[in-house]
């Protein structure tokens, strides 16, 4: 690994890695956003729930152990790809002007080599699944590698990061079956939209820096009316729910129990003051329970 001795450290947010991890790590760390587990939930949850939309309980603890793992490592190299590509303009934003790349905490050339670690580790875990699951995993990194160019092409790339970010619900499933079906395309589509909700909302902590650096996002081009039109994407998650029960023949009580689910993204959408960045982050969040109820639903139904 290669950090610069001479660039100043992050002062990034307090977190378990600013309290607890040797100075030397502290960069790395906060180059995979170890600080944030967000990130690496919102990624391993359509593997997890497609796992159980598949029937898989907690007897396929070993599948579940590696799309957790394989969330935390590939959730990693997605901030390193993502941080390389964007050292420039995160230099110029408020937020993000203290990460590693950017303050000069970490060099690029440490970078790529850290990067080259995470994707070989996350190889690693792929390969100990079928071989339909590896050919489906291994097709996302396409995906991967584009998302972070999207914010200087399109005022979608919140679209880009829903394909993206939503690909284990392709590749639990097959994990499990050995091929596709209706039901987890039914949920990939609904996590697509509701990827596209939340990082609306949270993109709007950087609407201002955007704007003068002339990068997009659905905030910017929703604008005020980013409530409604944020609205009508969790509604259409919680149809791709409904849609994958149906496929699955979930029993009767699953369906109410969606309902729980469309009262936390209402409740979401209400509440969020978008001018205000930690209510933004706040509710952006708040999807971390989505997913852990959307699981335990799966589980006893």
């Amino acid at each position: 690994m290669i950090a610069s001795s001479d660039s100043p450290k992050p002062a990034a947010p307090a977190s378990w890695v600013d309290a607890r991890a040797p100075g030397p790590l502290r960069p790395w760390l906060h180059l995979a956003r170890a600080g944030g587990p967000i990130g690496y939930w919102l990624l391993m949850w359509p593997c997890w729930w497609s796992v159980a939309l598949a029937g898989g309980g907690l007897l396929h603890v070993d599948l579940f152990v590696l799309f957790l793992i394989g969330a935390i490592v590939m959730r990693a190299a997605g901030c390193v790809i993502n941080d390389i590509l964007d050292r420039d303009i995160d230099a110029q934003v408020e937020r993000t002007r203290t990460r590693p790349l950017a303050s000069g905490a970490v060099t690029l050339r440490g970078a790529l080599i850290y990067l080259a670690l995470l994707l070989l580790l996350g190889l690693a875990v792929l390969l100990q699944l079928n071989k339909a699951a590896i050919i489906i995993g291994a097709a996302s990194l396409g995906l991967v590698a584009l998302y972070p160019l999207m914010k200087r092409l399109t005022y979608w790339p919140q679209l880009f990061l829903g394909l993206t970010f939503n690909w284990g619900a392709l590749v639990g499933w097959t994990a499990m079956e050995g091929s596709l079906s209706l039901a987890p395309l039914m949920l990939y589509a609904g996590c697509i939209c509701w990827t596209i909700g939340y990082d609306t909302i949270y993109a709007h902590q950087d609407k201002a820096d955007d704007i003068k650096i002339g990068v997009k996002s659905t905030a910017l081009r929703f604008g005020n009316r980013t409530k409604p039109i944020v609205s009508v994407f969790y509604v259409l998650f919680v149809v791709g729910l409904v849609a994958a029960g149906i496929e699955t023949d979930r029993a009767w009580y699953y369906y109410p129990f969606l309902l729980v689910i469309l009262a936390q993204l209402n409740w979401q959408v209400r509440t969020v003051i978008l001018d205000d960045p930690n209510s933004c982050k706040q509710r952006f969040a708040s999807n971390g329970q989505i997913g852990i109820y959307y699981f335990l639903v799966l589980l006893v139904t």
